[in-house]
């Protein structure tokens, strides 16, 4: 395992596919934290090339069904990813609680896989997102928010309803498609399957060279 800067194959996405929505939340204070997260100094979307072609194909294949891919998540320095660590550690910090994780406690995120302290992320190869209506506008409704924690959020979920089901699948098989793996517990993240980096766990800032 190793921590780097960024190599030349990383591109910004909305250079490489102008197409995608971006939310990037960690930048932002509406996220878990409640805060701004270490190391997002620009509302930026950053991948490994491959990746970002990989979501090329998958872009192109939801844009024939009248989706657009929004993207809340991509890189994650490794910075950014120990300030969430000591976040989910500070059980009195709950400022966030009633939007992301209404029903459960602080001190579960980790035991149960929901935060790490090593991600995909930081690899450059993992992304957090969801779909968009190109006729409206407005983001398809998935049944939980994007980070919200419980079982509502994972693949299978009994509680959402078929509609909801079904727009996860939409955006499953179209990230599967184009060489992605989905996560369990968490119907917006997908990881590169043949990853160019497997075990080097960048930390640069996510910003752009100029």
């Amino acid at each position: 395992m190793s921590f780097c800067p960024m190599p030349d194959n990383f591109v910004n996405l909305s250079e490489f596919l102008p197409e995608v929505v971006l939310e990037m939340r960690y930048c932002s204070s509406f996220n878990l934290t409640g805060k701004p997260v270490e190391g997002y100094l620009a509302p930026l979307a950053i991948l490994c090339k491959p990746a970002a072609e990989a979501l090329k194909l998958a872009s192109k294949k939801l844009r024939e069904k009248d989706f657009i891919l929004k993207v809340f998540d991509a890189y994650r320095p490794q910075s950014a990813v120990n300030h969430i660590v000591r976040w989910a550690a500070d059980v009195n910090d709950t400022l966030m609680k009633e939007y992301f994780y209404p029903g459960m406690e602080k001190r579960r995120f980790i035991p149960e896989g929901y935060i790490a302290e090593h991600s995909a992320h930081t690899r450059g190869s993992a992304l957090d997102l969801t779909l968009v209506d190109m006729k409206t506008g407005r983001d398809i409704d998935m049944g939980t928010p994007f980070d919200f924690m419980g079982e509502a959020s994972h693949h299978g979920a009994a509680s959402i309803s078929g509609e909801q089901a079904g727009n996860r699948i939409i955006l499953k098989e179209a990230m599967e498609y184009a060489g992605f793996a989905p996560y369990a517990q968490e119907w917006w993240h997908y990881i590169l399957i043949n990853e160019p980096y497997p075990d080097t766990y960048f930390d640069f800032p996510v910003q752009w060279k100029i």
